[in-house]
């Protein structure tokens, strides 16, 4: 009891230290002539010293106030500013005690007629319904400073060493340019390109779906986007840079960004082609387009992939030589139709050399497998993807979203692998040579209408999605399996293998919206959904007599055609009123599964129906302006796939032949998560917790039975079991003190998952469970120095029940040290090191490595060239090796990666705004 006691008196105790730290200002904003109170009026605090905004906050619809702020010894203004009124201004000579300042009244400062903005001083933020508004003109930064130089400066907004970008702890996933997507939702390219001196508001809003940014209903979810607004005059020009570089071993990169826009209408072209890996794009001072560079995180690997508009390019094991070229158009035609079109082409060839062992987990017994492979991919894909967004009036809107992908791709594939049992006997080997040719193609539409009507709230929306894909591959394989303890007769293959994949789907969804009272709205909505695919495999056999493939193999051909149906009528309730969001949305699911297969001349079908129960629940509550609390629940059924459920034998691996179980049930899934960030901008501290868990019933996993020669009989069934829960928390906090800047950084991250199988016909369990601290270090001054350590620990461990082990388990240390110099001016130096070690990589694995990048740069030419000296892997160390940890194995592999090699670049950037000259006297005019 005294314990307890002792606990809450200490809590007591800092809560109260805690409260002294602070005051509260309050106040009621009025008009002047008719003492009508004033609603959303920016009250905000800056200091006398250099203007630094202090705090802020908007007034109520009664015009009052409340700010809570820290204490201040030192001089600060008080301002008030509202559209169309002159602005207030009140002089405290110290911030230590509550204040309490009445009445505030504000004069009207002239008529502001429509697109008129009545000019005066501009309050630094302004906060307007569900908008966060910066002034950019009030935040100073460098003459050639970019847009993410000028985030940093903004209160509340903080950009990790990773790049992530949040806005008072909540995560920003979109960043648009005048209300539209610049080369990517993401963002990046404009925050690292596009000059700081053209913006003029940057605006941050919940980020929104489509159908809720057309109904105007409140977001779903917690992220935010961030929309930069150029200033009027500056919304026509020319911006871009060029970067070409050639290295040792024949290493080479180069990429180009070019941009044009005037008002409503932009024009972009980026284009890369590499040979280190690098299949995005990256326009980064440092390191360009160099992998495990700048923009790596030390807590993951990099595969050098990225996106664009959902679309992701590279990610694959080995080494890559790419070319990348994309368009973007974005317009406004006939003032009613937004446009925001792209185009993206690319080709990649990817080489790779692997070695895998993997320790096979059996319920009595362990099998050792060792293989090594060889192969080869050449791929070309074209992109093309439309955004038209149609205002038909003031009330009614469709928005139009086509996108078209067409790929082929070449692969060839050689590897050989052999499996012992415990007792170091032999127990299969083989070697395969495939060459395969895939064509790919995929068209996709999404349509939306929305028409709102005289009552605020009330609307009716309707969605059209459709999805049309199709594979078709062919190839040729040569395979030989031996199997030695069992008395098998051994696998021959040399075979042409057709195989043909379809899919289609289309779901409609309408849904009407009535507002009960203001802050309650209750929907009605009708979904449909239909979605088919059709599998076909025909293997024909080398025929020697005939000397040609035309032996039809029966047993490794077959067709499988399955159609789902599915009607899910629901109501939904949503509340919104200014801290609180919920909504809760429940009703049942009507499903039609329909399967058939054609395997050996018999026809085979199964046909289910279902009734499902569906519901989901999500509630965001603002406790205050940095603290917030977020929670959601889903549940749902999952189907099996057709291959699973069907009794079709897969013969194409000599190793597994899988098998499909017609009495399986569909999985239940529950998922909940939650999360409570609080996060204080004038301190720039903030603390993030989350959480959450997904359980399953009857969940479907394979079932395999292997004989003496290791070779498996799988089908599938459902376990009672499953569970996947995952927790972290991280706290950072920034210290400023003129151009001193540092920032630390502290997190954790766990999981825990329970795991069951069938192995052997034995049902195990496996319970997991992983531990993840990390910190990360920031210290800065501004245009000097940047010092940037990091420090990650990964645990992980899985104890067994009913298996040939009790325990699997490894940890991973991960070190990471960025450093870079402006000093002397215009050199640019920067360092990135790190060192990975493994505990627990097998024998003839290397278990720790490091990897040193260094770069040297110099601007010259009034800072428009960029020549630079780099230096990947300095130590010639890099290695790809990685473990993984399954309930059934344990996976050490190693792939072939980059190692040492120079580079020497040269980048030139060029720009002009306005139609006035650039810095070299106009290399580009515009009227």
């Amino acid at each position: 009891m005294s314990k307890h006691f002792l606990t809450l008196a200490l809590f007591f105790c800092i809560c109260i230290a805690n409260s002294q730290n602070f005051v509260t200002v309050k106040g009621k904003i009025i008009d002047e002539t008719s003492k009508l109170p004033l609603e959303s009026a920016t009250v905000f605090l800056t200091s006398k010293k250099d203007s630094t905004v202090i705090d802020y906050t908007i007034s109520e619809k009664n015009g009052n106030f409340e700010l809570k702020t820290r204490k201040n010894d030192q001089a600060v203004f008080l301002k008030v500013s509202y559209m169309g009124y002159k602005s207030f201004r009140k002089e405290i000579n110290d911030l230590k005690e509550n204040l309490e300042l009445g009445f505030i009244s504000l004069s009207e400062n002239g008529t502001a007629l429509d697109e008129v903005v009545i000019k005066g001083e501009a309050p630094p933020v302004r906060i307007k319904n569900d908008t966060l508004e910066f002034d950019a003109a009030s935040f100073k930064v460098g003459a050639d400073a970019n847009v993410e130089k000028l985030l940093k400066q903004l209160p509340g907004v903080e950009i990790s060493p990773e790049g992530k970008i949040t806005v008072n702890g909540k995560e920003v996933n979109q960043i648009l340019v005048n209300g539209k997507p610049f080369f990517g939702k993401d963002g990046k390219i404009a925050t690292q390109n596009l000059p700081a001196e053209i913006i003029e508001k940057i605006q941050v809003v919940d980020t929104k779906t489509k159908a809720e940014e057309l109904s105007g209903d409140t977001a779903s979810g917690e992220e935010k986007t961030i929309n930069l607004t150029i200033q009027e005059d500056k919304n026509k020009g020319f911006f871009g840079k060029i970067m070409g570089g050639y290295g040792s071993d024949e290493r080479y990169e180069s990429s180009l960004l070019l941009n044009w826009f005037k008002g409503e209408q932009k024009i972009s072209v980026l284009a890369s082609a590499n040979n280190i890996n690098s299949v995005g794009f990256s326009m980064n001072e440092i390191f360009d387009n160099m992998g495990g560079g700048r923009n790596v995180s030390v807590y993951s690997s990099d595969d050098g992939s990225f996106g664009i508009n959902g679309m992701s390019f590279g990610g694959s094991n080995g080494i890559t030589t790419s070319n990348l070229i994309g368009i973007n158009y974005a317009d406004k035609w006939l003032k009613k139709v937004d446009v925001n079109n792209n185009y993206f082409f690319t080709n990649a060839e990817t080489e790779n050399v692997n070695r895998t062992s993997r320790t096979n987990l059996l319920p009595t017994e362990t099998t050792f497998t060792e293989s090594n492979s060889t192969s080869n991919r050449i791929g070309n894909s074209h992109n093309l993807s439309f955004n038209f967004e149609i205002k038909l009036d003031s009330t009614a809107t469709i928005y139009l979203e086509p996108r078209l992908v067409k790929a082929l791709n070449k692969d060839r594939f050689n590897t050989n692998q052999e499996t012992r049992n415990q007792a170091n006997e032999l127990s299969n080997e083989s070697n395969s040579n495939t060459f395969s040719d895939v064509d790919d193609t995929s068209f996709e539409n999404s349509i939306y209408f929305f028409k709102s009507f005289k009552k605020k709230e009330r609307g009716i929306s309707a969605s059209l999605t459709n999805e049309h894909k199709k594979t078709n591959t062919f190839s040729n394989l040569n395979s030989s399996t031996f199997y030695y303890l069992t008395g098998e007769p051994d696998d021959i293959r040399d075979q042409n293998v057709f195989r043909d994949r379809k899919f289609n789907k289309v779901e409609t969804e309408v849904r009407y919206s009535e507002p009960i009272t203001d802050s309650l709205k209750v929907s009605v909505a009708s979904q449909f959904t239909y979605y088919a695919s059709k599998d076909s495999d025909a293997t024909f056999d080398f025929d020697e007599v005939a000397g040609s493939y035309s032996e039809f193999n029966a047993p490794l051909s077959n067709e499988i055609n399955s159609s789902v149906i599915k009607i899910h009528p629901s109501v939904r309730l949503s509340w919104n009123k200014k801290n609180l969001r919920a909504g809760f949305g429940a009703g049942p699911e009507f499903v039609t599964f329909k399967n058939e297969s054609d395997y050996l001349a018999v026809t085979t079908r199964l046909n289910k129906n279902y009734v499902f129960p569906r519901g989901n629940a999500n509630l965001y509550y603002t406790i205050s302006k940095g603290k917030s609390i977020y929670a959601n629940y889903n549940f749902k059924m999952e189907l099996p796939l057709a291959n699973q459920f069907l009794p079709v034998e897969n013969l194409s691996n000599p190793l597994n032949t899988i098998v499909g179980n017609g009495d399986l049930n569909p999985t239940q899934q529950h998922s909940v998560y939650s999360n409570f960030n609080n996060y204080d901008w004038q301190s720039r501290s903030g603390f993030f917790f989350y959480a959450g868990m997904t359980m399953s019933k009857d969940q479907i996993v394979s079932s395999t039975v292997y004989d003496e020669s290791f070779r498996a009989q799988t089908t599938y069934e459902n376990v009672d079991k499953g569970l996947n829960s995952y927790m972290g928390v991280s706290w950072s906090k920034s210290f400023k003190k003129e151009k001193r800047n540092l920032r630390l950084s502290v997190g954790l991250d766990s999981g825990y998952n329970i795991n069951q199988g069938l192995t052997n016909a034995e049902l195990y369990e496996a319970k997991g469970w992983r531990l993840e601290p990390r910190v990360s270090l920031n210290w800065s001054i501004e245009d000097l120095v940047t010092i940037a350590p990091s420090y990650s620990y990964n645990f992980n461990s899985t104890d067994f029940k009913n298996y040939v082990i009790e325990n699997a388990n490894n940890f991973v240390h991960r070190f990471k040290m960025e450093f870079t110099s402006y000093w002397p001016k215009k050199v640019v130096f920067g360092n990135d090191f790190g060192y990975t070690y493994n505990s627990n990589i097998a024998d003839g694995f290397q278990k720790d490595f490091y990897l040193w990048n260094t770069s040297l740069g110099y601007n010259f030419y009034k800072d428009r060239l960029l020549a630079k000296v780099k230096v990947y892997d300095v130590l010639n160390q890099n290695v790809g090796v990685r473990r993984t940890i399954t309930p059934t194995a344990i996976t050490d592999t190693e792939n072939i990666v980059l190692q040492r090699y120079v580079m020497f670049s040269l980048t030139y950037k060029l720009d002009k705004f306005g139609g006035k000259k650039d810095k070299e006297g106009g290399m580009f005019i515009l009227d």
